[in-house]
């Protein structure tokens, strides 16, 4: 377990602002290979994560790529740095073109001690507004660990599905959505540093991607319905090009649960609550 002390950095706060620009909002769509919702529309569920985005110099890029650590996220000396999951609660909806304010501020950070050693996660917890009205609410989780060779676990296996969409992620799927999210973290387009520093079999699908996805497939097995909160935690990585698929069943009245699974069992899961 980590004898860092981080209390200090519990409350420290940062604010974003972001235009929910339909150029943008296009590059995700292109992305996704899907249709573009034009201005004024809603914004699909986790499109969000296009915007807000720290605008770090590349001179101060990390050797992994991600933004050098100490001044919104604390310094944690461990080196492997990774999103393991988010809740979120969607209070009403954003639509494209609108102004929108984003409050960030670290919640926790809690030192515990894992198969691979020392972990540290850190929740932060982001307010979206617009107008002063609130519009979205999200808790991120990011773990910090040791660099780590891959091992291989036994993978939970999915249950009975109600829909299912294969996914063949490519390199220029992995690629495109690191520069629509602005991301550099290395392990997603970099195949030398993914394998021989990293030491995992290949490219890394984004967590975030995994479940834009998963939301994705949902609405389209229940059109209409609105999503009130959606959860997701990664179990283990998924690689490209391997194939995999997201799907999900409801579990009763408003509620849903999803996942994404390979050949070898889940990779994520999620719950959706909806209307």
């Amino acid at each position: 377990m980590s004898s860092e002390d981080w209390s200090s950095w519990v409350g420290r706060r940062r604010r974003r602002e972001d235009d929910l620009c339909a150029a943008q909002v296009r590059r995700v769509a292109a992305t996704l290979d899907c249709d573009a919702p034009g201005e004024g529309a809603l914004l699909p569920p986790l499109w969000h994560w296009a915007f807000f985005h720290d605008d770090t110099p590349t001179r101060a890029l990390g050797a992994d790529g991600h933004a050098a650590r100490g001044e919104f996220l604390p310094p944690v000396s461990l080196p492997n740095r990774m999103w393991a999951g988010s809740r979120v609660w969607f209070h009403r909806p954003l639509r494209v073109g609108e102004h929108v304010l984003c409050e960030s501020s670290i919640e926790r950070v809690v030192p515990k001690s894992g198969r691979s050693g020392a972990l540290v996660f850190v929740t932060v917890r982001h307010d979206y507004s617009v107008a002063g009205e609130a519009a979205l609410r999200e808790e991120q989780d990011i773990v910090y660990r040791h660099r780590a060779r891959a091992t291989a676990r036994p993978a939970e296996q999915p249950g009975p599905a109600q829909w299912s969409e294969q996914i063949q992620p490519s390199e220029a799927l992995l690629f495109r959505y690191s520069a629509v999210t602005f991301n550099a973290h290395r392990i997603h387009y970099d195949q030398p540093f993914v394998t021989g520093v990293e030491g995992y079999p290949g490219l890394i699908v984004h967590g975030p991607l995994i479940a834009t996805l998963m939301c994705a497939a949902f609405g389209r097995a229940c059109p209409g319905a609105r999503l009130r909160g959606f959860a997701f935690r990664g179990q283990r990585p998924l690689f490209c090009p391997q194939p995999f698929h997201v799907a999900g069943r409801q579990t009763g009245a408003g509620r849903a649960e999803v996942w994404a699974a390979d050949g070898e069992g889940v990779a994520s899961r999620g719950e959706i609550e909806f209307e």
